[in-house]
Order: structure tokens, then sequence, then C-alpha cells
């Protein structure tokens, strides 16, 4: 800490993690370990097999690849720095730091929502407007709509930032959890939070209506699904959305239930753990969730292995 007149600034601050549980630290060392790997290989493999694939480049996978980046960027955020201070004796994090992680985690986060919403379009698009498809997702529009997502991130998560810069920190130093959480830093001010309270709430109404346009280009997919006759249909035009559609699903109640958990004080012991769900396992996830469930990906595999049989 430094002294400056009457008050005290942080420059460090002591992440708890899970060092409350000791006796299993390394069995979770180890997971988050797997956890981390299978992550970055599953998601560089999709994002690989896309590129590779000439059939592949679509709409919907021009997104799913935009989105495993996203989930690479928002893993290593978080579960590197975890990693390794599950073997540091006093687990910390110096104040940049702090404010850098929660940067990169927050534009990641906001930009996978925005990602997300942006592939249920592509899917009502497919779905309800079959002929009129490629014009509606043309490259441009599509490109467009992934740079948004990313800016959109940016500029939320750099609002938060300035604001969290204007605040001061002169003790307590710990934060009881395993990365920089905007809930976690708020607590440990010793000034008015007041302002970046509000902006928290714009963001959650941000969030809000990103899920609302999900759910009503799904009510119009369902609508448009329901009108088919033959069930073979039905069922081809639900297969390509249910990937989609089970990714955000995890996804958003995820983040849901831990904030409403932190919000009605909820046992930290828990939200810590539940924590992990949305920050690393469900970015690992996606990538299997979208091969196991898409023909076309399965397909685009058996003509990588082909090709490289004949190199």
């Amino acid at each position: 800490m430094t002294g400056g007149g009457n008050i005290t600034e942080i420059t460090y601050f002591i992440l708890l993690g899970f060092s409350d549980f000791p006796r299993i630290l390394p069995v979770l060392s180890f997971i988050f370990l797997v956890i981390y790997i299978m992550g970055l290989a599953w998601n560089l493999s999709l994002i690989f097999l896309i590129w590779m694939d000439s059939l592949l480049h679509t709409p919907m996978y021009f997104f799913l690849s935009n989105l495993s980046f996203t989930d690479i960027c928002y893993i290593t955020s978080t579960v590197p720095k975890m990693l390794f201070n599950f073997f540091q004796e006093q687990q910390t994090i110096t104040f940049v730091g702090c404010i850098a992680q929660y940067f990169v985690f927050s534009t990641m986060g906001l930009s996978d929502s925005c990602i997300l919403t942006a592939m249920a379009y592509d899917r009502y698009a497919a779905i309800c407007k079959p002929l009129l498809y490629s014009s509606i997702m043309s490259p441009s529009l599509c490109g467009q709509m992934a740079l948004g997502a990313y800016m959109a991130g940016f500029t939320a998560s750099l609002c938060h930032i300035c604001a969290l810069l204007q605040l001061h920190f002169c003790g307590p130093n710990i934060i009881n959890h395993f990365f920089c959480d905007m809930p976690e830093l708020l607590i440990l001010s010793c000034t008015d939070t007041f302002f970046i309270q509000v902006m928290l709430a714009i963001l959650s109404i941000f969030e809000i209506t990103n899920v609302l346009i999900i759910l009503i280009s799904y009510g119009y997919i369902v609508i448009t699904i329901m009108k088919i006759t033959s069930a073979k249909g039905r069922s081809k035009a639900f297969n390509t959305c249910a990937s989609h559609l089970t990714t955000v699903s995890l996804f958003f109640a995820s983040g849901m239930f831990v904030y409403l958990s932190s919000i009605t004080g909820g046992s930290s012991s828990f939200d810590r753990f539940a924590s992990v769900l949305y920050t690393a396992v469900i970015p690992m996830m996606n990538p299997l969730i979208y091969s196991l469930r898409n023909k076309e990906v399965k397909d685009a595999l058996k003509r990588l292995q082909k090709k490289r049989g004949h190199w």
C-alpha cells in the first residue's frame, strides 16, 4: 500500500480463490488445467476446421468461429492466473493486473453475448426467410455484426473501467473469488459506488435486450417449424438451431443464476464454484456441443481426414 495524505491506496489484491479448500486444491488444479487445455484445443480446432473447409464458409460458421475466438480469450482471462495461484503461498494480483483481467473478461463476455444474439438472428433468417437468406445475411452484414459485437463489448467494458478507476481502495484488499469480478471490487471500495452501480444496471438492460432478441427470434423459428407439414422437415429445421439454443441456454442461465445468487446473499463458496461453469466449463463445451449435434461439422471432419490421408 502507498500512503498519500489521509488516504492509503491499495496496490495489490489477495485472491482467496479456493484456498479455503486446502485438501482438494491438488484435485482442483488438475481439473482446471484439463478444462483449460481442452477448451483451448477444442476451440482452436473448430476455428481451424472452419477456416480449412470451404463448405463451412457460411454466416453460421463465421459467427461460430468468432464465438470460439471470444471463448478462448474469455477462459484465458481467468483460468491461467488461477492455475498459477494454486502454487503460490499468497495468491496476489496487482491493482493494474486486476483491472486488466476484469477488462478482458468483461469485453469477451459481452462480445460473446452479442455474437450469440447475432447467431440467433442468423438462424431466424435461415429458417423463416430461406429464399432471402443469402441477401439478408450478406458477407458485409455478417462482418458488421461481428465488429459491432466486439465494439459493444469493448465500449461497455471501457466505460466500466473508467468508472472503476475513479474509486479508491484503502483496505481491506482481500477478494473472496478466484478472479477480479466487479461485485467483489465494489465491496472493497471505500468511496461511493452509486455511479458504477447505475452503469451495471444499464449493462443488465443491455443483456436483457440480447436475451429478448434471442427469444423473439426463436419464437418466430418455432412458429415457422410448426407450420412444416412433414415430421422429417420439422426435425431437420430444429436440428439446424439445436446446438445454438443449447449454448445460449447454458451461457445465459448460468450467468443469471450466479448473478441472482450473489444479490440475494448466496453462499460465497457456492458462487465461486458456480462461476467456474460460465467462466471455464461452458467455453470449453461450446465446440463439443456444435460438433456432436452438427452433421455439417462431422462431414467437414471426415473431409479433412481424407485430405490428410492424401498428404
